[in-house]
């Protein structure tokens, strides 16, 4: 894994931060009833990271392999103007979010915690794991939280993109007046 130092340049450049849903928003945990898919849970903590995420100007995305109506409605509490879903290749929808935002891959981050999801991290500027992220996916990021997913992990590094950005000071200074 690259420094501490090379993780904050890498994280400076973002201009997109796109999150994995189940094992990095969630627990990972996945709750079926007889109709299907009933319930995941989130961290509120989270949330007000992602949307701090975005005061500051850094765009904001979701990229998940499964489909859920249950994460359509999170993001769109959240403000997440991309939610794609669906498929288990997600080179694709990381290729259309790279086109619908004319933005290039080094200017994206990632954070991921499973296999599936090393065709994007391998590709943008900046990449992230949760700390139960598989091991091959944690050999290939630039950043590994402290805290684990569905549990703080995204407000983590919410704030630090924040920080790397010089923006975190300003961004809190709301909530300090």
């Amino acid at each position: 894994m690259p420094s501490a130092d090379d993780a904050m340049r890498r994280a400076a450049k973002v201009k997109l931060m796109i999150f994995d849903v189940d094992g990095v928003l969630t627990d990972g945990s996945l709750h079926f009833g007889l109709d299907g898919e009933i319930m995941k849970t989130f961290n509120v903590h989270d949330g007000l990271g992602i949307k701090l995420l975005q005061e500051s100007g850094v765009q904001t995305a979701i990229i998940s392999a499964r489909s859920s109506p249950i994460v359509a409605l999170r993001g769109r509490d959240l403000g997440i103007t991309h939610v794609l879903q669906g498929g288990h290749d997600k080179r694709l929808p990381f290729e259309k979010l790279l086109h619908t935002t004319g933005l290039t891959a080094e200017q994206c981050g990632f954070i991921g915690d499973d296999v599936i999801d090393l065709p994007i991290l391998t590709r943008v500027g900046f990449a992230v794991s949760v700390p139960n992220g598989r091991p091959d996916v944690q050999r290939r990021v630039h950043h590994v939280t402290l805290s684990g997913g569905g549990r703080g992990a995204v407000r983590e590094v919410c704030e630090f993109l924040l920080r790397a950005q010089g923006n975190y000071d300003r961004v809190m200074a709301q909530f300090l007046a």
